[in-house]
């Protein structure tokens, strides 16, 4: 939904609107404030079904601050939905709009169709034209406020899997944590249920059937459900498929664990050369950057499909390279022509995405490939070869020399 100019100015004007919000400058605690405001927007507690604006350069009247409108100020404005604060990522629209005779810096928040949405571990609302964090009735309303029509695969429910199939240690001491502030998580009036169902862990309260994220998350045999959830990783004594292999595992579990033990497996064969030679102290290179493995890997478990297919991620190392196969192509703006390029980026599984920044597997979103490729060329390596098919992806990464 986008907003004409004339209904712009009337949610300028009306200062009870629990649609708007106004900065008069994004400086000062204006950026924590205004992400707190896009998140309670996304989060559409009212049920308006209508999208938020946050206005920047307009005082707290409506009318304009007289605040310069640059390029650098938008782009930081659109920051606000890949930098990973606000989970799952909001949809959001940053324009410069000429209202009441002033250039205004105009952020429009879509309602989310998987709320709760958070920022900072707290799941912000609207209470009329003042933002508030939520209590466990708000959580349950928009716990139940999700569309089960439309919603992403990742949150779909496992009809036959019951409750016992996720970890609730796993839960309690690795995910909870990281998920909300210590203070939320301190309050003890919040039911073992209603924190799942607040991750998306499970559908709600009074359906706690796990989601196929709970169980790739928690899950204590996740290949139960989901038979692709998975890495298969080969080290091959060669350059070709029917060379000898030299080491291979089928890498399972929860989500936590297979990211851990794939990067045991990169440690163990990334071995670095040493020069004692060339310069006054040892130098070390190792023949790959582990920090560009680990990015490619995780975008491949992140954005690969688990719909309608058992396959795996794979990851083949051979003695020249090594490849990285997704089983799932490009999805919504992603294409063929524009895959890997800076600034385009689309979730198949945003719930995923959220789960693995609140991990700590990821620190950004939509940087994975760039921050690779820097890395690559860092250390020496050429850069990554992408094939890109409608139903998956090859990453090649070429051996330093």
């Amino acid at each position: 939904m986008i907003y004409s100019d004339d209904e712009l100015q009337t949610l300028l004007g009306d200062i009870e609107s629990d649609l708007a919000e106004r900065k008069e400058a994004w400086k000062g605690d204006a950026p924590q404030t205004g992400r707190q405001a896009v998140c309670a927007f996304a989060n559409d507690l009212p049920g308006h079904r209508k999208a938020g604006v946050l206005f920047i350069g307009v005082r707290n009247d409506g009318t304009p601050s007289g605040l310069i409108i640059t390029d650098e100020l938008l782009r930081t404005l659109s920051d606000i939905k890949t930098d990973g604060n606000i989970l799952p990522p909001p949809t959001i629209l940053v324009e410069k709009r000429n209202l009441k005779g002033a250039d205004i810096a105009v952020v429009t928040v879509q309602p989310s169709d998987t709320p709760p949405v958070r920022y900072g571990g707290r799941i912000w609302i609207r209470s009329g034209p003042r933002r508030a964090v939520a209590n466990p009735q708000d959580e349950r309303i928009l716990n139940e406020k999700r569309r089960y029509r439309d919603i992403p695969f990742d949150i779909q429910p496992l009809p036959s899997c019951n409750l016992s199939e996720l970890s609730q240690t796993l839960f309690e001491l690795e995910y909870l944590p990281n998920a909300f502030a210590p203070d939320v998580v301190a309050a003890n009036e919040r039911s073992y249920e209603q924190r799942l169902a607040s991750c998306r862990m499970i559908s709600s309260v009074n359906d706690p059937t796990p989601t196929i994220l709970g169980v790739l998350v928690l899950g204590i045999s996740p290949r139960d459900w989901v038979p692709g959830a998975y890495i298969q990783f080969l080290r091959i004594a060669g350059t070709e498929m029917s060379d000898p292999i030299q080491d291979e595992a089928r890498i399972d579990g929860a989500l936590g664990q297979v990211l851990r033990r794939i990067d045991e497996k990169i440690d163990a064969h990334n071995l670095s050369k040493v020069d004692i030679i060339s310069a006054d102290r040892e130098l070390r290179s190792a023949a790959y950057p582990r920090v560009a493995l680990q990015q490619l890997i995780r975008n491949a478990v992140m954005h690969r499909t688990y719909e309608s297919t058992n396959a795996p991620v794979r990851f083949h190392w051979y003695d020249d390279r090594i490849e990285i196969i997704n089983p799932g192509g490009p999805f919504g703006i992603v294409t063929q022509e524009n895959f890997g390029r800076p600034g385009i980026t689309d979730y198949r599984n945003p719930n995923l995405a959220d789960a693995m920044k609140v991990m700590g597997f990821v620190q950004r979103f939509g940087i994975g490939i760039q921050t690779a490729r820097a890395e690559l060329k860092r250390n020496g390596n050429p850069d990554i070869e992408f094939q890109v098919e409608p139903m998956n992806v090859l990453a090649t990464v070429r051996r330093r020399q």
